[in-house]
């Protein structure tokens, strides 16, 4: 049976924004170190990621707080991800991809399996320009954007645009999520799948092509 390789975008086909400090105070001209949350890399010194992971705000408030606070920082009112994204990431955006996510989709897309994205707010968080910077993306056979579905996972019926998008079951799909809660979703619909560590992700993306392997 054909199987299909299903990733979340932010996180595991780009950088965290935790991994690229550095170039975002660059871009904005800060002094190093002045950005300090680490999310999943120091949980203990980011209390606001803890409360996002325990599910006392969502994803898309943890990085609203975070986007108007470093927004003041440079005298701009950012209470969403999108201008805080534009600003850092916007005229280089291949430098915050993932070059063991490039690899693992050639390996992929060679062996024959079909390719999809499955993301809650990638033109959202990212601004429409974004894709048409990343030649890389004309190798997916499908994008699923909650930015235009309005259907967040883990919802069942996030999942369900994947597999019948592609024509697959869910069996035949292997599914990478850095968030625990989409993987979850993943598992209970009946696809295989890989929690997504952020801090190795080679081991992530050998488990994924495993997993298509077999």
């Amino acid at each position: 049976m054909r199987k299909a390789l299903v990733l979340d975008f932010g996180g595991v086909i780009s950088k965290t924004l935790f991994e690229t400090h550095k170039l975002s105070e660059a871009a904005l001209g800060l002094v190093p170190g002045t950005l300090a949350w680490r999310g999943p890399f120091d949980p203990a010194s980011d209390s606001l990621w803890c409360d996002m992971q325990d599910g006392k705000l969502s994803e898309r408030d943890y990085w609203g707080r975070r986007a108007l606070e470093t927004g003041k920082l440079v005298g701009q009112h950012w209470d969403t991800l999108p201008p805080f994204l534009a600003a850092t990431r916007g005229n280089y955006p291949l430098a915050v991809i993932r070059p063991e996510a490039l690899e693992t989709i050639e390996k992929a897309k060679r062996q024959g399996h079909a390719m999809a994205i499955l993301s809650n707010e990638l033109d959202l968080f990212y601004g429409t320009q974004f894709r048409t910077k990343l030649p890389f993306l004309s190798q997916f056979d499908l994008i699923i954007d909650a930015t235009y579905t309005g259907i967040l996972k883990p919802d069942p019926r996030a999942y369900a645009f994947i597999t019948d998008g592609l024509g697959l079951p869910a069996s035949a799909c292997v599914f990478v999520d850095d968030q625990l809660k989409n993987i979850r979703g993943g598992q209970a619909i009946g696809m295989h799948t890989v929690h997504f560590d952020v801090k190795n992700p080679a081991e992530s993306f050998m488990q994924a092509l495993e997993l298509l392997s077999e």
